[in-house]
């Protein structure tokens, strides 16, 4: 690795602390990072994309790891310390200063396939998670998703069916992707600590079940979730042809959203014109 000063050093330099407001904490166990940046597989030569860099913690183990890294950075006091490290790391590292939930991610990895690895901000970590696994083009441009979530919510992505986990989350996640539990991570590694424990989620896409729309099937979970302590026949009446679907399907209207499973959600989205 190119010879460089601490992180807690460069954060001293520049004067940094973590913004509440921007959901910020920042790890600086080197050995932490290195394992996260490897949960991908070998990076050496492969694009990744990363958001919400801050210092560039994670973006060290990335660039340590040979990846060629995009870094997207809202807060335009990391980019001094981010623009350190395109320096020391010429040609490997690029920085976007920008919203991510705003920019068009293909464009900006210029039509390549990329990873995505990031220790994603708690305030905008669902959205973006929810975005990367819309749209109809599938297989979709990035070839694995590695993000760091608050560990609650690390578990509705990974939850089976039939426990209070499991939702809208887990069916987007899993009906044409694996996604799996890479790594907890505790509090205490953060600075400053946030009240809650984090855990790390994989996802590699799969092949999409055909005849399905995403669009049909985010409408159908968001119906189903939004009322999920109520029965199919209450929370689905607002879905046009969902209560005629579950009849064709043989699913019992009297069910909660949580006791079907994903295959379930597939065949009703699909029997949806």
């Amino acid at each position: 690795m190119t010879d460089l000063p601490p992180l807690r050093d460069v954060i001293a330099r520049h004067g940094l602390s973590a913004s509440k407001a921007l959901g910020q904490n920042f790890l600086f166990d080197a050995q932490l990072l290195d394992r996260i940046a490897a949960i991908p597989g070998d990076l050496s030569g492969q694009s990744v994309l990363e958001i919400g860099p801050g210092p560039g913690g994670l973006t060290r183990a990335l660039l340590k790891a040979g990846a060629r890294v995009t870094a997207i950075e809202m807060d335009p006091r990391c980019l001094p310390a981010l623009a350190e490290l395109e320096q020391a790391y010429p040609g490997q590292l690029s920085v976007i200063e920008g919203d991510a939930m705003k920019l068009d991610h293909g464009k900006i990895m210029q039509g390549d396939p990329f990873h995505v690895v990031a220790n994603l901000p708690y305030n905008v970590g669902t959205a973006l998670f929810v975005k990367w696994l819309g749209g109809e083009q599938w297989p979709p441009q990035w070839k694995s998703l590695t993000l760091m979530f608050q560990q609650e919510v690390a578990q509705r992505i990974v939850a089976p069916p039939g426990g209070s986990a499991y939702g809208r989350l887990a069916v987007l996640a899993q009906w044409r992707s694996a996604a799996k539990l890479a790594m907890k991570v505790h509090r205490s590694a953060f600075t400053p600590p946030p009240k809650v424990m984090s855990a790390i989620v994989h996802i590699t896409p799969d092949d999409a079940p055909e005849g399905v729309s995403s669009k049909k099937l985010e409408r159908l979970t968001q119906a189903a979730f939004g009322q999920r302590r109520k029965m199919l026949r209450q929370s689905l009446k607002s879905v046009p042809e969902a209560l005629e679907a579950m009849a064709t399907a043989g699913i019992d209207e009297t069910r909660r959203a949580e006791t079907l499973s994903v295959a379930e959600f597939i065949t009703l989205a699909r029997l949806i014109s």
